[in-house]
Order: structure tokens, then C-alpha cells, then sequence
């Protein structure tokens, strides 16, 4: 018998089912691995999640593995064309912009995971913060589906075999940070 997962899992697409199954909602306090996913969050506005994730090594390759030292430090005018990524260029400005205010909140509070984690649930307020220091593609639904992506808050479905947020994975990324 086949593992029941949430109904926006394309099961037919193996790189869907396998974000699902091991990323998706599992807590997240790397910052690297926040910045990745606020970025791409932000990428997906106004197309699928499926079209990221397909193309998120290419992302990963083009923005330096999401190291926003380097990200900072990027000549835009490369980006444009670059079919790895999607080639929206208030999207691919934003990532360069969004590196600055996230090495800004880093110098703030110490890490961005202390201040992502210290809002709890606060979408609205998150958003609203994050648009106030300059963020770009951060708006209120984004940053929920941020939110969800980064374990914050777990949404799987009553049904999905994820329901609950418990797993080997997540307890590890827990010891991790220990």
C-alpha cells in the first residue's frame, strides 16, 4: 500500500514526492537553507511550486549556493538571460536586494533563524516586517508558504502520512542544532 500524502503532491513527479516526503515542513535553522527557501518562495509568485522546484539546483548554481555574502556581490546584468532560473528581473533583482536585508536582520539578531523563529506563526507580521526593511516578494502568502516550507508551521494534511510534523528527520535537525 502507497504512503498517503497531501493532495498538491504530484505523485507522478519523483522530485515533488521526494520535497514532499523529506523537506516540506520539516523545522529549518540553517540560515542558508532559510535564505534558499525565502528566495525560491518568492520566485514562485504567480506560478507553480513544481516550476521552482525544477528549477532550484539551477538556482542554486547561479546565486552561489544562496550565500548571501556572495548574492550581495552579483552583477545583475548576468542574471537576465539565464535560463537556470526564471527570468523575471524584478524576481532576480529582489534575490540581490534580499540578500542585503537578510545580512542586515543576521547582524541584527544574531541569525536569521533567531529572528524567523522568535515571530512564531506571524505571517502578517513577518511580511510586513520584512517589506519595512526593504524586502522584495514577501508579501503575507508568500511568507505562509515560507512558513509551511520551513517546518513553522507544519500543514500537512489529517490524512498524509507527514500529519503531525514528528519524523526522524525533524527530530534530527533538532539535535543539529543542539
Amino acid at each position: 500500500m502507497s504512503k498517503q500524502r497531501c493532495s498538491w503532491v504530484d505523485v507522478n513527479d519523483s522530485l515533488y514526492v521526494a520535497y514532499h516526503d523529506t523537506e516540506w515542513g520539516v523545522p529549518v535553522h540553517d540560515d542558508r537553507l532559510l535564505f534558499e527557501s525565502l528566495i525560491l518562495e518568492g520566485a514562485q509568485a504567480g506560478l507553480s511550486w513544481k516550476t521552482v522546484l525544477h528549477k532550484r539546483e539551477g538556482y542554486r548554481k547561479v546565486f552561489k549556493y544562496f550565500d548571501p555574502k556572495k548574492v550581495v556581490r552579483m552583477n545583475l546584468a548576468t542574471l537576465f538571460d539565464n535560463e537556470q532560473i526564471i527570468r523575471n528581473k524584478l524576481k532576480i533583482k529582489s534575490v540581490i536586494k534580499n540578500a542585503q536585508v537578510f545580512l542586515d536582520i543576521q547582524k541584527e539578531f544574531g541569525s536569521f533563524d533567531a529572528y524567523l523563529w522568535g515571530w512564531g506563526n506571524d505571517a502578517k507580521g513577518i511580511s510586513k516586517d520584512l517589506k519595512k526593511r526593504g524586502m522584495n516578494f514577501v508579501g503575507e502568502t508568500i511568507v505562509y508558504a515560507f512558513l509551511q516550507a520551513v517546518g513553522v508551521v507544519n500543514d500537512h494534511e489529517k490524512y498524509c502520512f507527514r500529519y503531525g510534523g514528528i519524523t526522524l528527520l525533524s527530530l534530527l535537525s533538532v539535535f543539529v542544532i543542539m
